[in-house]
């Protein structure tokens, strides 16, 4: 399994939980099937960048912070 499916899970999770959703309330809030982002917390799926768009927007995050690793930034 990928590590960085993983670290984007739990961060997506945290973030969840930081903003008060429950997964039922942002499957809604994206349109995401709440069975998906439980699939994306455990790391067992793979979100495209449109998921990760519409996730980041419904947490009110940057994208970066459900996908960063805290190992340094791009340029």
């Amino acid at each position: 399994m990928g590590a960085l499916r993983k670290t984007f899970g739990k961060n997506l999770r945290k973030a969840r939980l930081a903003s008060g959703h429950s997964q039922e309330s942002l499957a809604a809030a994206t349109k995401i099937d709440r069975t998906y982002i439980s699939g994306i917390e455990r790391g067992v799926r793979n979100p495209s960048l449109d998921y990760i768009e519409r996730l980041a927007d419904a947490l009110e995050v940057d994208p970066g912070v459900l996908v960063g690793t805290g190992e340094g930034s791009a340029p």
